[in-house]
């Protein structure tokens, strides 16, 4: 039989965070985070890490495992996520995958097959500099010529992962779309959740949360980052808040220009976001209350779903 996976996945300020918690409190769980940008120590406003109190005593698994100049993708994030899955099982307990960075989500429910070529420095040179050169449109459509699929999926703006798609056609002549195609097929009993709530209530929730991460201190994180010699171009200094914040600091923008940023950019990529779970037909989307109603809600529900999977496979 296969073991359970409950999920909570979603756009960013929609409430997985706190609604994993009180699951893992009531389900004797702990949680996995699907954030690809949680993995970063010392970056905790900008991602709205929970704190220690906002975890409740609960585990959680896959925050503040890299350091902020360290590369991580998903490949890597499938192999630790899966390992601390098993983890979980052997302390008989129900892992709950919590996030909402889509890709690694899909990395842990289905079959991705990540045996892809390593990096190639030189090539990689070559691209960046085409990048700068040419314009990172430019090397967008190139992109979009050889692998649609791949840049349909890629904001033109994420120069990093177009270049990678790019480097793996070159090296292989195979599109990386193909080799990342998954199909819902999982190997765990899983069941995916999702709170909805009007566009304007969630690009509401957005605007408040970064003027709370202003309140907070997220410039004096982002100085610190850039004090500590963390690259402007790594993976974790491209996250939502750091960039235009880093702009800032450098004198490119002004701070209200930044926050405006912010705002703008993290409203575009919850779209996003949104688009993506909303073509996975296995996701069960529950009307955002109050974080003990949807809790309630989603239990009842999560323990129909086990019992009837209990009753097939007798």
């Amino acid at each position: 039989m296969k073991k359970p996976l409950l999920a909570v996945v979603g756009p960013t300020a929609s409430g997985k965070t706190s609604l994993g918690v009180e699951l893992a409190l009531k389900l004797n769980g702990e949680v996995v985070s699907a954030d690809s940008m949680l993995v970063y120590r010392y970056m905790d406003i900008g991602t709205a890490k929970p704190t220690a109190e906002e975890r409740k005593g609960v585990p959680h698994h896959l925050i503040d495992i890299k350091m902020p100049w360290e590369e991580y993708n998903v490949a890597q994030y499938q192999k630790d996520a899966k390992k601390a899955i098993l983890d979980i099982y052997k302390r008989g307990k129900l892992p709950i995958l919590v996030g909402g960075t889509g890709l690694y989500i899909r990395a842990v429910t289905d079959k991705y097959n990540f045996n892809m070529p390593g990096e190639d420095k030189e090539l990689r040179t070559l691209l960046q500099k085409q990048a700068l050169q040419k314009g990172k449109d430019w090397l967008y459509k190139k992109l979009c010529k050889v692998d649609p699929k791949a840049a349909a999926k890629i904001h033109p703006n994420n120069v990093r992962r177009v270049i990678r798609a790019l480097e793996v056609y070159i090296l292989t002549g195979r599109r990386i779309s193909d080799m990342q195609n998954a199909s819902y097929n999982s190997e765990y009993d899983l069941m995916l959740f999702s709170l909805s709530m009007p566009r304007e209530v969630l690009y509401e929730r957005i605007e408040k949360r970064v003027d709370t991460m202003i309140e907070r201190g997220l410039i004096e994180e982002v100085r610190k980052l850039l004090n500590m010699g963390v690259p402007r171009s790594s993976t974790s200094m491209q996250g939502l808040g750091y960039k235009e914040i880093a702009a800032y600091l450098y004198g490119e923008i002004s701070l209200e220009k930044a926050i405006e940023l912010i705002k703008r950019n993290t409203r575009r990529f919850a779209k996003r976001q949104l688009t993506w779970f909303r073509r996975d037909p296995r996701i069960c989307w529950v009307q955002s209350k109050d974080v003990k109603a949807n809790t309630k809600e989603i239990i009842e529900k999560w323990k129909e779903y086990i019992d009837q999977s209990k009753k097939e496979n007798i």
